[in-house]
Parts: C-alpha cells; sequence; structure tokens
C-alpha cells in the first residue's frame, strides 16, 4: 500500500515517512474531488489505518469495521508494533524450496535464510554459504540456527478483545486465549525452524565432503601412527639384537681374553721355567764359579742358593734379561761377574742385602 514491497522489513523510518506523505498527497479524497475524479475511500482509509493496512494486504477489507484504527505512522514509528507486524508479514517470507527444485541449492536455500535471519536477536546472522565455504564457516552456520534465538512475536494475531464495557469475563477469557495462541504459535514457529535447518542439513553436500576428509585425515594419521609405531618397534626390535650380539661379543671377547690372559700366564710360567732352569744350567756350565779342579758339595750348595735367592727376588722380566744375557757369557768369572750385577740391582734397591748372597760378595 505504501510501495515499499521491495524493502519490507527493512524499511527506514525516513522510507516510511516519504512513502506515507506520497501516498496521502495523492490519494486524499479532496484533492481527487478538486480534480473531478469519483472514487471511495477504501484505498486512503488502507493508508491511514495501521489495522486496515494489515487487513488490506491480506485481501479482508470487509473487516475493517470491526477492528479499532490506529495510523499506519504509529505502528511504524512505534518499535513495539513494527516488530508485531513485521513478525507476521507473510510477504517478507521466502518459501524453502520443494524437493524437487532444480538448481544449486546455495541460490536456492540463501535467500531462504536470508529471509528468516530478519527474527535473529544476534547479528551478524551467518549465510548458508556455497561449495567454496570452509568446516568453520559450515558449522558456524549450524550452530547458530539450531541455537536460533528469535524475536518474533505473534500479537499481530491475537483475536479482538471485547471493550471495556462488555464481559469482564469473556474479555479475560479471550486474553487468556490470546496468550496461549501466542505461545503455541512461537513453538510451532521454533519447530518450523528447526525442520528447516534438518531439511537443508540433510542434503547439504558439505557435510559428506568434510566428513569423508576427516575420514582421510583420521586414516592418514591412522598409518602414520601404525607406520611410527611398526618403525619404533623395529627400532626396539634391532636394539634388542643389537644389545644380545654386543653381550655375545663381550662374552666371546671376555673368553678369548680369559683364554689369552689364561696361555699368557702359562706361558708367562713356562718361560720363567725355562729361564730358571737357564740360570741354574748356567752355574753348572761354569763349575759354580770354580776356575780348578771341581766344586765341593758344599760350594754347589751355596752357588745354587744364590741362584736361588735371585731367582726369588726379580721379577719375570728381570729374570728374562738375566737369562738372555747369560746365554752369551762363558767362563766361571764372567758369569759370576752376571750374576754379581744382578745381585747388586737387588741390593741398590732394597730387594736384598749383601748377607743374603753366600758366594756373590765372598
Amino acid at each position: 500500500m505504501l510501495g515499499l514491497s521491495k524493502y519490507r522489513w527493512r524499511a527506514t523510518d525516513d522510507q516510511i515517512k516519504k512513502a506515507h506523505r506520497k501516498k496521502v498527497l495523492k490519494h486524499h479524497p479532496d484533492k481527487k474531488a478538486a480534480a473531478g475524479a469519483v472514487d471511495d475511500d477504501n484505498f486512503f482509509k488502507c493508508i491511514q489505518k495501521g489495522n486496515a493496512f494489515f487487513l488490506c494486504e491480506h485481501r479482508y477489507q470487509s473487516l475493517l469495521t470491526t477492528y479499532p484504527f490506529v495510523t499506519a505512522m504509529e505502528i511504524f514509528q512505534d518499535p513495539v508494533k513494527r516488530t508485531q507486524y513485521d513478525s507476521v508479514d507473510p510477504n517478507a517470507d521466502v518459501d524453502p524450496p520443494s524437493k524437487k527444485a532444480k538448481g544449486s541449492i546455495y541460490k536456492l536455500w540463501n535467500p531462504v535464510f536470508d529471509a528468516e535471519g530478519r527474527f535473529s536477536k544476534n547479528k551478524p546472522v551467518p549465510r548458508f554459504g556455497d561449495d567454496k565455504s570452509t568446516k568453520q564457516e559450515v558449522e558456524a552456520f549450524y550452530n547458530f540456527w539450531y541455537n536460533f534465538d528469535s524475536w518474533r512475536t505473534f500479537e499481530y494475531l491475537d483475536e479482538d478483545v471485547p471493550d471495556d464495557n462488555e464481559s469482564r469475563d469473556q474479555k479475560r477469557h479471550v486474553e487468556r486465549k490470546n496468550k496461549a495462541q501466542r505461545a503455541k504459535r512461537k513453538t510451532e514457529d521454533t519447530a518450523r525452524l528447526r525442520k528447516l535447518v534438518d531439511d537443508v542439513l540433510s542434503i547439504d553436500t558439505r557435510i559428506k565432503k568434510f566428513k569423508q576428509e576427516e575420514r582421510l585425515q583420521k586414516d592418514a594419521k591412522k598409518i602414520a601412527r601404525e607406520a611410527e609405531e611398526k618403525k619404533a618397534a623395529e627400532a626396539a626390535e634391532l636394539k634388542v639384537k643389537e644389545e644380545a650380539k654386543k653381550k655375545e661379543e663381550e662374552e666371546l671377547a671376555a673368553k678369548a681374553s680369559k683364554l689369552d690372559s689364561k696361555k699368557a700366564k702359562e706361558a708367562a710360567k713356562n718361560a720363567a721355567k725355562k729361564n730358571k732352569r737357564a740360570l741354574r744350567k748356567s752355574v753348572e756350565d761354569c763349575q759354580y764359579f770354580v776356575t780348578e779342579g771341581s766344586a765341593s758339595a758344599s760350594i754347589i750348595t751355596d752357588v745354587l742358593a744364590d741362584v736361588e735367592t735371585i731367582i726369588a727376588k726379580v721379577d719375570a722380566e728381570e729374570l728374562s734379561t738375566l737369562a738372555k744375557k747369560l746365554e752369551d757369557i762363558k767362563g766361571a768369572e764372567a758369569t759370576k761377574a752376571a750374576f754379581k750385577e744382578q745381585a747388586d740391582a737387588l741390593v741398590t734397591n732394597n730387594s736384598a742385602k749383601e748377607s743374603d748372597f753366600k758366594t756373590l760378595y765372598a
């Protein structure tokens, strides 16, 4: 009636004022009469009267006389009354597409939710989006609409309350009835909107795509985890094998070392025996240091005692050195000199005393 059909609930106060003024100037009965036009004033009444404005849109002009009239400007300038009017303005609604509707679901459904979004207390209202919408955007959309907080009310559809001069009980009955009807319409509208969201969710191919991507990600993580676990298990198994091998090698090395040590000790023992025999043989070969005649039993005993003292006092290395030295020596004096040199060394380092020897210092 005001020429603001394309704006509906989005019309501003300034647009409403200008449109109202323009229509009043155009359709005022006095102006038409002055122009010689003959016309009833029904259209002008629809412009002027708020409830009549609503009824004219619904083509219930025969009921105009049954409603208390309020000017259209009063309705649209009163936030509460305008909210009540916008809540039930059918021409602002966008019907959801049918299941057989062809075309992109984004082009078909975005206008629906744009229209429904006018009732939201929370702004901005997320759009349905398109096939490029991210998972976070799509989840935000459905979270918003499944928790939709609507300012929509239904007082404008109330049954007319009787005047004060009529039955008070009847008036209270109508008021209670209106209150119950408002609550029922609110519940039905909430259920309608919930079904609307359920319907679009059931055909939203993005959800399937996101689930598939999540499944692929989970599978990839699972494969990576299993590969990591397998790698860790193989590493652990390899470590166990390496440790077992190392232990085996250490045991073999210890056995070999023990065997080598045993052999070395045996060899050293044998060498010591050989060297001792060499020392004893050397004095025997030189007639126990006697240059003329044969050595008596007492001399032999004393010389062998000195040899045994040296053998007992020297270490294996010194014993070996002395034995090798004696191999190259011939004669009693030279042999005795070699033994005397060794005895001197023992006396010098306090390993023995001169008195320990019977013949070398005689």
